[in-house]
């Protein structure tokens, strides 16, 4: 792969033209890595919701065109100046947050919120020089989230790569880590383990039960939690809840009370811990509500709406209910990541179970096709015939 360093790579992407429409497979232009920066061959991608909710531009900014994608697993293709911890055939794990490793959150234990590399859905440009590095016939096309997974190469900071460790073959069930659940499965597994912290024998309520909520519930079950409340509007998502230890299930529209009365009312006070997966600033009151006075939790997962409003009473707070938020489960990209890499590769996490779905690169659509009719979970998109 050394043989292209230097030179602009002409490959198939998926270009989003504008919002709502099917994307295009379009032969773009991938220019060299600059300063920092990572190009990258994708060879396993994912659709996401957060890929939907952009490509459908409701409620922001419209930025098109576009080359969405911000979940994947690939090879270091060749390196720009000043990138010395990696080199071309490195196996890697592009992350939509990034970790300079120099600023105050990347220095600090208690934060993993990088100043320079934090997420940013408004930014189509690379932070170096404020230009994209891909272009069609000379014009610019637009990056997201710093990843742009949807595309044979990809050009990304240095420090939202996640170096892992080689082997034979960067794999399906590999990438499965990375293009499947990899930012979901971690980061609501980090959620539930390292921010909500059930304790065994506590009791746990996810709201939303999408690759998202089943990663956080799987992380409520491997912490030792005996009773997980599953919440959603989708009874079809019950059966597949079971696998990752949800115990009950609540659909809200069963009911005239509201949720949070509901799980209060199942468990003589309310949950021991709670996370939200939705984004619906709704649920997230309620999983707030829902938790037990005087040591219940609740952890925000979801990103809401930018003009969402939280509202709760003061009472809720000062009877010693908790409410947290995270960003990525609190991992830090490139320090931990690796680390949950081998966790799975030594068969200590599951993954193949959230994948549902396999298409080539060239049916795409077909992947947005099932995320909007709500089925399955994971679709692996897979870059190589």
């Amino acid at each position: 792969m050394s043989g292209t360093a230097g030179q602009v790579i002409c490959c198939k992407a998926a270009v989003a033209w504008e919002a709502g429409k099917p994307l295009v497979i379009e032969e773009v232009e991938v220019a060299p890595p600059q300063a920092m920066e990572v190009r990258l061959k994708i060879l396993y991608t994912s659709l996401c919701h957060t890929d939907v909710y952009f490509w459908e531009a409701k409620g922001q900014t419209p930025l098109f065109p576009r080359i969405f994608g911000h979940e994947a697993g690939g090879i270091v293709e060749s390196v720009g100046e000043g990138v010395t911890d990696l080199k071309p055939g490195d196996h890697v794990l592009p992350i939509f947050t990034g970790e300079c490793k120099d600023c105050a959150h990347c220095k600090s234990e208690e934060s993993n919120l990088c100043d320079l590399l934090r997420i940013n859905t408004d930014r189509g440009v690379m932070i170096h020089d404020g230009k994209s590095r891909f272009t069609i016939k000379g014009k610019p096309v637009y990056h997201f989230l710093g990843t742009s997974t949807f595309s044979e190469y990809t050009v990304v900071h240095v420090g939202c790569v996640a170096k892992i460790n080689p082997w034979p073959l960067l794999t399906k069930s590999v990438s499965s880590v990375a293009a499947s659940p990899q930012v979901q499965k971690i980061f609501s597994l980090g959620a539930t383990l390292n921010v909500a912290k059930p304790t065994k024998g506590s009791t746990v309520a996810v709201f939303g039960l999408g690759a998202v909520g089943l990663a956080a519930a799987e992380g409520a079950r491997i912490a030792g939690a005996s009773r997980i409340i599953g919440v959603d509007l989708n009874p079809k998502r019950y059966e597949d809840a079971k696998k990752f230890g949800v115990t009950d299930f609540v659909n809200p529209k069963d009911h005239e009370k509201s949720v949070q009365e509901v799980i209060v009312e199942m468990t003589g006070g309310g949950v021991d811990r709670s996370l939200e997966c939705t984004g619906n600033v709704n649920a997230m009151i309620s999983a707030f509500e829902c938790v037990h006075d005087g040591w219940g939790v609740a952890v925000i997962v979801g990103v809401p709406n930018k003009d969402d409003v939280f509202k709760t009473h003061p009472i809720n707070l000062l009877n010693e209910r908790t409410l947290k938020g995270t960003f990525f489960g609190n991992y830090k990209p490139r320090s931990d990541i690796p680390a949950v890499v081998e966790k799975y590769m030594n068969k200590e996490l599951e993954v193949e179970k959230f994948i549902t779905h396999s298409v080539p690169f060239s049916e795409i659509n077909k992947a947005f096709e099932y995320m909007l009719n709500g089925e399955g979970l994971r679709c692996i998109i897979h870059m190589e015939p």
